[in-house]
């Protein structure tokens, strides 16, 4: 009886033994096993580079969804060969700019992109800016190429000549980076309300004034996040820096303000075609000045009209009588001397034209109708001359 009992206990032990080498076995094999599945489902995928915000859940899902597409995340992600433009406009989320790869024929799987930037926290990280993208890129590539290093450079280009309204109305049309219109265009009509103090020249201009003359036309280069308070300090540090200490001190041989130089330039500006006869314009306006004589200038009456409708212009042509009858400080027909401000951003030459006016006795011109050189005006000292040449157009 006490033989069977041992052999029982023996038995039990070695069972037990052999239960617990199973279970270290299958640990064993569990562990290898995870292992193995873990280094099968991040295959191709770069583990560094996830997103830390992910839970568990979520990345262990990613994992096997990008593991499981992982042929098509080397394939091209579009339709077509050939690169084309894409914008991201400010404020598109990760889902908007997805649709907006699809409808371009640069994403065929939407679901696909979205879990990829997902899965490295770049949902979030798309940068507004213009693009040219390929869409025999992979989706890992169009990814790196929406961030940060893949923004093109974006550059704005004013034209001399454009009153602020025209300018507002560029930026409308072309949406660049986080710049509003209608903010850009608030700063300009009333810039007391933004810091703009560091600019010492504008604490010259009249209360109430606006930035008009001030904002230096040319291209610009700007970030994707430039918004429009930058874009206006842009432009304004670069005309402190084109209307250089010599210039300004040219307009006080003149006998000018600052200001005063920069509404007979915004004139120069939109009557003269040819570079040639800018400092030949600025002469007649100086001396019809000197002389008390009103500046009889159009464009500063097709500033007073404003937008003309029937044209789509902000600059009405030709005037007609009534025209040249309009109430306005800026009628330089019916008001003598300056107008109240410049009616329009003047170019380097048009300024330059100011500080160093031709050496003339003119006080007249009038378009050449019969000039080989479209553009082109005759000058003259007497207005007995003058009228003759406008004859010549009749």
């Amino acid at each position: 009886m006490t033989d069977g009992v041992e052999v029982q206990r023996g038995l039990s032990l070695g069972c037990i033994l052999r239960l617990l080498l199973a279970a270290v076995i299958l640990a064993a094999a569990g562990a290898g096993g995870w292992l193995f599945y873990r280094t099968w489902l991040g295959e191709g995928l770069d583990r560094s580079a996830v997103n830390p915000a992910l839970s568990q859940t979520q990345r262990l899902y990613l994992e096997y969804y990008l593991t499981e597409h992982a042929p098509e995340l080397a394939q091209p992600a579009g339709s077509g060969v050939e690169p084309q433009s894409f914008t991201i406009s400010p404020g598109e989320g990760a889902a908007a700019i997805a649709e907006n790869l699809r409808a371009a024929g640069l994403v065929a799987d939407t679901e696909l992109f979205l879990n990829y930037l997902t899965y490295y926290g770049l949902d979030g990280g798309l940068v507004t800016g213009q693009y040219t993208l390929d869409p025999r890129q992979t989706i890992p590539q169009l990814a790196e190429a929406l961030g940060s290093r893949g923004a093109r450079a974006l550059e704005l280009s004013f034209l001399p000549g454009w009153r602020s309204e025209e300018m507002a109305n560029y930026l409308r049309v072309v949406s660049p980076a986080q710049i509003d219109a209608d903010i850009f265009l608030s700063i300009v009509q009333n810039p007391v309300a933004t810091d703009l103090g560091v600019f010492t020249f504008l604490s010259s201009i009249p209360a109430g004034a606006t930035l008009e003359g001030y904002l230096f036309p040319g291209p610009y280069p700007i970030e994707s996040t430039t918004d429009s308070v930058e874009l206006v300090r842009l432009m304004l540090t670069a005309f402190d820096r084109e209307v250089t200490p010599a210039m300004r001190q040219a307009f006080g041989a003149q006998g000018l303000t600052l200001r005063e130089a920069l509404i007979i330039a915004s004139i120069i500006e939109k009557e003269a075609a040819l570079p040639e006869e800018k400092p030949l314009m600025a002469a007649v306006f100086l001396n019809r000045l000197r002389a008390g004589m009103p500046l009889q200038a159009d464009p500063t009456v097709q500033y007073a009209l404003g937008y003309d409708e029937a044209t789509g212009s902000w600059w009405k042509s030709p005037l007609d009588a009534a025209d040249l009858a309009i109430e306005s400080p800026y009628n330089t027909y019916q008001v003598s001397g300056l107008p109240p401000g410049p009616i329009a951003n003047p170019g380097l030459a048009s300024l330059q034209a100011v500080a160093n006016p031709a050496a003339v006795d003119y006080l007249f011109f009038v378009l050449d109708c019969n000039a080989d050189i479209p553009g082109q005006h005759l000058f003259s000292v007497t207005y007995e001359e003058h009228l003759d040449n406008v004859e010549r157009c009749r």
